[in-house]
């Protein structure tokens, strides 16, 4: 994992001053657990999620919202701020700040989505086939979240078909029973990235 944070922090400023990395990829396939494991290795990056940003009522047209108070405040150098929503009590918060940062993580599904991809330094996809995903999400949410997950499924259906992320992943992920396999992905262009498989503890070479 320490070598995949060194080559982020060596990328090219791509939103103001901050390196912004997507992680995209089907609700339930280990996004914000590779994500929350990254941020460490990359000494407690912040990490905004997108299940902050979207609701019940907007589940995926929150891109208006983001870019006002997120993307623009820090494409200026300025600091961004976000009211993160609350699923069960179904309101949002009170806002929160987001300070610029070397380099800062947006997790959840629709991170790669068209509108934002100028803004990333690079977009990570999680490789996990959708129908395991999704079980693996209703698993983990129980049944109390059986109608959400019903009209969930289908809305990402919806997204994805309209504004496909996995064509323009940079790096494609896996978990793998050492760690995390990153393999280049269909939108990387040629360069010295190699496939390397990551784990908690030594690395791998490139």
């Amino acid at each position: 994992m320490r070598d995949l944070a060194a080559r982020l922090r060596r990328l090219p400023p791509s939103l103001g001053p901050v390196r912004l990395i997507g992680v995209d990829g089907y609700a339930g396939s280990g996004k914000s657990t590779f994500t929350g494991r990254l941020a460490a290795a990359l000494d407690g990056a912040p990490v905004l999620h997108l299940d902050d940003i979207a609701s019940h009522e907007q589940l995926f047209a929150w891109t208006d919202r983001l870019m006002a108070q997120v993307i623009r405040p820090l494409a200026r150098g300025g600091s961004g701020h976000y009211a993160p929503y609350d699923w069960r009590a179904r309101t949002f918060g009170a806002p929160r700040p987001l300070p610029p940062a070397p380099v800062m993580l947006l997790e959840g599904v629709g991170a790669g989505r068209r509108e934002l991809r100028p803004h990333l330094a690079r977009l990570l996809w999680m490789e996990l086939p959708r129908e395991e995903s999704w079980a693996r999400g209703r698993l983990r949410d129980g049944t109390e979240q059986r109608d959400f997950w019903d009209g969930w499924v289908e809305a990402e259906r919806a997204h994805f078909a309209a504004d496909p992320s996995y064509p323009h992943a940079d790096l494609l992920v896996t978990q793998t029973p050492m760690g995390y396999e990153v393999l280049p992905g269909p939108g990387s262009t040629p360069g010295p990235d190699q496939p390397v498989t990551l784990s908690d503890g030594p690395s791998a070479m490139w």
